[in-house]
């Protein structure tokens, strides 16, 4: 290789990492069997238009590549309708060979690589000739140099379905639709913790992004397809979700005033109806796998482990005074509230600390785990599109963290999405799997079993009562709703997140309101979206 090749080499690798990100250019020349002819015959000049040429190609500048050939705006008028009519979002060109052609001329093989979108591109070899014109060594223009099969008159087209229904909810509305780059939220669609995993499984699952690369004469008429994927079944994937559900659920959150989560499951299928998250929460999915503590909407498992080891029933008279010393530890009740002597039911409606710690701490050591997993919060689940994690609640041989566990404080932990499974699971009376899709199945990891019918009744109606004339009673007035406050005191004990945990008929869901004090921001909340589905 000649001294001026090599340093020409060193170029254009320069300016290819200076345009790594949209294209790539390298040149190999021919071998040692050139010599002399290849200096005679101008090779170092013709190896460096041939790369000027292709560099602008891969960087789709039409007008730099063009002003490389020997007619520039026959060349500028074809490059530049190519990059619009394909849409190509980086092109590269690599593994361009130079070499003397005989009577004057320099040819040249090469690849180019389009990117046309998300997961399509195209791949195919190429060639060139270099002739000397008045102004140099030129590359000969033919739109040829596009693709080998481009003729004068014709066009390079991508054709997918742009605007066509990708992914819908239950109802058939679109969710997502077919751009050029792939799946996208359909207009007036928010549900960003949902939308882009759920772009990538219709990707890999939906029938309809079917494209093309097509070569049409000057009235459009289609000649030839030279490259893409089929089709195949066009029909949309079906969701579980719900998109008046949805933006009942992102209005909720959006007006809780503090970062928010609100997770909707129908009980009786397990559909993912809405998964929602105010803008104050970021944009981790919190929603389905932050882990918290879950504060009093865990006394429903509580209550569940208290019922199935007979330790008490609903209408036991239990002390609920506004502090209680057990063990080590003194509990209070919120603002320390006091009832006296009332019955298990009522204790749990008005959510008293000091009854359900002095309860937790009596049961067996693993008397709330498997209430916990019976309800649903160490489950596992693998649903595509999403990562679910539900919660963690471990057997605790210590009876000050039982008594700490049993009022939801503690090691225990749940997600929005954990804690609405809880509420589900209640409200249907048997395990529920979550599911995202009609068309592709969850799997279960870790399934679970639930409480017995006699207890989950119990349950159910110290749920209701909650709403009727407990902790919950601003949502009495939305139909017959079940559910549970909570309120979790954060490490420093300074700032307490809010939860509320219920259902109404056949839809059942959870919220976290982040550093709101108390349980009534996350009960405002549900109101919000109750009313609002109703």
């Amino acid at each position: 290789m000649t001294t001026a090749a090599k340093r020409w080499v060193l170029t254009a690798a320069a300016l290819a990492v200076v345009a790594m990100v949209t294209a790539s250019v390298v040149i190999l020349f021919g071998g040692g069997d050139r010599g002399t002819a290849g200096e005679t015959e101008g090779g170092p000049e013709a190896e460096r238009i041939a790369a000027d040429f292709l560099t602008a190609f891969a960087h789709r500048n039409a007008a730099s590549a063009s002003a490389w050939t020997d007619d520039p705006r026959a060349a500028r008028r074809v490059l530049t309708e190519a990059v619009a009519d394909l849409g190509a979002t980086a092109v590269e060109t690599g593994a361009a060979t130079v070499r003397p052609a005989g009577d004057g001329a320099m040819t040249g093989s090469f690849t180019v690589r389009w990117t046309l979108g998300e997961g399509r591109v195209w791949t195919y070899e190429n060639t060139l000739e270099l002739r000397l014109t008045d102004r140099g060594w030129r590359v000969r223009w033919t739109p040829a140099l596009i693709h080998p099969r481009l003729r004068e008159g014709q066009r390079l087209v991508l054709r997918t379905h742009p605007g066509t229904p990708a992914a819908v909810d239950r109802d058939g509305t679109p969710l997502l639709v077919w751009r050029h780059d792939g799946p996208r939220a359909a207009p007036g669609v928010e549900a960003p913790v949902l939308l882009p995993g759920m772009a990538r499984v219709t990707r890999e699952h939906g029938g309809g992004n079917g494209w093309s690369v097509v070569l049409v004469d000057a009235r459009g008429g289609e000649r030839q397809r030279l490259t893409g994927e089929r089709g195949g079944d066009s029909r949309p994937l079906a969701s579980t979700l719900s998109i008046p559900v949805q933006r009942a659920a992102q209005a909720a959150v959006d007006g809780a005033g503090a970062p928010a989560m609100l997770v909707a499951i129908q009980p009786s299928t397990g559909e993912l109806l809405a998964v929602a998250q105010s803008t104050e929460a970021g944009a981790a999915p919190g929603a389905l796998t932050g882990l918290y503590a879950p504060g009093s909407t865990f006394k429903i498992a509580t209550a569940t482990a208290v019922l199935e080891h007979g330790v008490a029933a609903p209408d036991t008279v239990l002390p609920c005074p506004g502090t209680a010393r057990i063990g080590t530890r003194t509990i209070p009740n919120d603002d320390r509230f006091d009832l006296g002597a009332v019955p298990l039911h009522t204790a749990f409606a008005h959510s008293c600390n000091t009854t359900f710690a002095r309860l937790a701490a009596d049961l067996p050591h693993d008397a709330l785990a498997t209430a916990a997993s019976q309800l649903g919060l160490n489950a596992d689940f693998t649903i595509p599109g999403i990562t679910t994690e539900a919660g963690k609640v471990e057997a605790a041989a210590d009876p000050v963290r039982r008594l700490e566990d049993g009022i939801g404080q503690g090691r225990v932990q749940a997600s929005p999405f954990g804690v609405a499974l809880m509420a589900a699971t209640v409200a249907r009376g048997a395990p529920v799997t979550p599911t995202l899709w009609r068309d592709v199945e969850t799997t279960v990891g870790t399934g679970y079993q639930a409480p017995s019918p006699a207890v989950l009744d119990a349950v159910r109606a110290m749920m209701r009562e909650t709403v009727t004339s407990g902790t919950a009673q601003a949502l009495a007035g939305l139909g017959e709703v079940h559910g549970k406050t909570g309120t979790a005191q954060l490490p420093d004990r300074t700032q307490a997140h809010g939860w509320f945990a219920g259902y109404r008929g056949d839809l059942a869901f959870a919220v976290l309101v982040q550093g709101a004090g108390s349980s009534r921001p996350a009960v405002d909340a549900g109101a919000a979206f109750l009313a609002a589905v109703s």
